[in-house]
């Protein structure tokens, strides 16, 4: 099934089926669970995963340098601690990833739903090559993402931040 015929509640979104429908719980037949929101999910909901976030045009330019720095186009910092290429480049998808979504959070009804999701995709598929990397409880395979990926960009976020924001 594609699009809005997906068999999940009725998509409050404009966007396509993973942007915002609810799963319909066969044994209470009620949704309560939410991809866009996260409401439901074993996962920090937004307002949670991005309470310490910095604002969005410092995120987007803190993510534009580790984009820059991991392509060669700028120099790291002399007195910056060296990083793990691995973990680098996590740390860039992850920052990427939580940006996108924070965007989706504040336009839903622009192209910012669909890069969200594709760079939470973009992150889940990372953490399976990489699982020693992955912060949070649930694994991205973990079944309460099935519905979506996005809030699994939310819960390494908020694991990330409760770490203190390590530079990777």
């Amino acid at each position: 099934m594609t699009g809005r015929d997906h068999g999940c509640e009725p998509c409050r979104h404009a966007g396509p089926c993973g942007a915002g429908t609810a799963s319909i719980d066969p044994g209470t037949g009620g949704g309560n669970v939410d991809p866009g929101t996260g409401e439901g999910f074993d996962a920090p909901v937004p307002r949670q995963a991005y309470a310490n976030a910095p604002g969005l045009r410092r995120e987007m330019h803190e993510v534009l340098a580790l984009g820059a720095e991991r392509d060669g186009r700028q120099a790291r910092s002399v007195t910056a601690p060296p990083r793990d290429a691995l973990t680098a480049e996590r740390l860039l998808l992850l920052r990427r990833a939580a940006l996108m979504d924070r965007m989706a959070l504040d336009a839903p009804g622009t192209d910012a739903v669909g890069a969200a999701i594709r760079t939470a995709e973009e992150l889940v598929v990372y953490d399976r090559r990489h699982p020693d990397l992955v912060a949070g409880p649930h694994r991205p395979d973990s079944v309460e993402f099935d519905l979506g990926r996005r809030p699994y960009v939310r819960q390494e976020y908020a694991a990330w931040s409760a770490a203190g924001f390590p530079a990777g």
